[in-house]
């Protein structure tokens, strides 16, 4: 049995790179190929009476540490230039305003339709709010440089203003000056143990000479994400810090103490890192969305009760999306079509407090915004090649 489970996972992983490696020529995203492929695994396991046992619970552990590693490499790829500052301003606009504009107008619309307050209406629309960094940045690496950049700076963007949007709103029981004071010295303590971690963890990697140690610091970077999300801190912050930092360390070695590091040496130990975080990010977020295709039931995928939400939803998020972008002067194809709800979206659903939860955002909902967004994501980056090559 044992074996067969072994055989199983490999052979899946294995179509998940063909996918990965292939997505350039046909334009599917790879999310969308790996939840079909999960869900036909699992039609497979009840066609031939296979007992599985129940893998909802470790979706969110393999989700979370899929998101810390996902936004390090999106990160770790990213470059500090001047000549960047004006697409970083813009990637912020477009990241920002669309996160409040949809969660405020879907949590009113959850407030006046389904009899609940508007603070619990606000906490379950964010997570439909944020655009999936998981997703997108995979989805972007065919295009041109400088919409890969916004792409990965916009949906790293996203997935930590509304993370501390969420926690904002879910944390405190009384919205006041006084929850936005804790929240503002919230803020300044992360920037602290940021910028203090990212040197000793710098430090640690340039000094480490036995022959393990990148596996160290990817193991201390998740640690650190846990106990500051334990303390309710904007822990994503400290990952993207982390993550800028050691990806742009030419950048910044005019100043004393970067040369205490020895630029020189350790540049050649972060292209290995870089290396070694890509592929640790493509087996958790390949293993995630399979499973999550896996989980998927065919009843919450078909729900006719739901489908008019997510068609809205699904709408709502674009047509924000085109004004942000027509307002920054940005491209609207392709970089409209980017825009999928993933695995934040689900994790930010699964840590909505149970006395919040209500019963117009359920599993059916969330699957289907996020098909309906994949697939959208999908056809748009279709017709962009069509366009290109016409």
């Amino acid at each position: 049995m044992s074996s067969s489970i072994i055989i199983t996972i490999c052979i899946l992983l294995l179509l998940a790179y063909f996918f990965d490696i292939t997505s350039s020529k046909t334009k599917i995203p790879t999310i969308v190929l790996l939840l079909i492929l999960g869900w036909f695994v699992k039609q497979g396991t009840t066609l031939l009476h296979i007992v599985i046992p129940d893998l909802n619970p470790i979706l969110p552990v393999i989700g979370t540490i899929g998101l810390i590693l996902i936004v390090l490499e999106g990160s770790l790829e990213l470059e500090l230039k001047k000549s960047n500052l004006s697409l970083v301003k813009k990637s912020s606009i477009v990241a920002f305003f669309p996160i409040f504009l949809l969660s405020f107008g879907l949590g009113y619309a959850f407030y006046y339709f389904g009899n609940i307050s508007f603070k619990e209406g606000l906490a379950n629309a964010i997570p439909l709010a944020v655009i999936s960094s998981a997703v997108a940045i995979s989805s972007a690496k065919n295009l041109i440089s400088s919409q890969k950049e916004f792409i990965t700076y916009e949906s790293s963007l996203s997935d930590i203003f509304g993370v501390l949007f969420f926690n904002f709103i879910t944390l405190h029981t009384i919205i006041d000056l006084g929850s936005f004071g804790v929240f503002f010295l919230e803020m300044i303590f992360i920037v602290i143990i940021s910028f203090l971690a990212t040197l000793g963890l710098a430090y640690l990697l340039s000094k480490i000479t036995h022959k393990v140690k990148f596996a160290p610091i990817i193991l201390l970077v998740i640690l650190i994400y846990f106990i500051s999300k334990e303390y309710h801190l904007p822990a994503l912050f400290f990952i993207m810090f982390f993550g800028l930092f050691l990806g742009n360390l030419d950048e910044l070695k005019q100043l004393p103490f970067i040369e205490k590091l020895h630029p020189e040496v350790l540049n050649k130990e972060v292209m290995k890192f870089k290396e070694l975080v890509g592929e640790f990010t493509f087996l958790i977020r390949a293993l995630f969305f399979l499973l999550f295709g896996f989980v998927i039931k065919t009843s919450e995928l078909l729900n006719h009760k739901t489908i008019i939400w997510a068609i809205f939803i699904t709408v709502s998020i674009f047509i924000i999306r085109a004004i942000f972008l027509k307002l920054v002067k940005l491209p609207i194809v392709p970089l409209l079509f980017i825009a999928p709800r993933g695995l934040i979206t689900i994790l930010l659903f699964l840590s909505i407090p149970a006395n919040q939860t209500i019963e117009l955002l359920n599993n059916s909902l969330l699957i289907q915004v996020i098909i309906l967004t994949a697939f959208f994501m999908m056809f748009g980056l279709m017709f962009s090649k069509k366009r290109d090559t016409n």
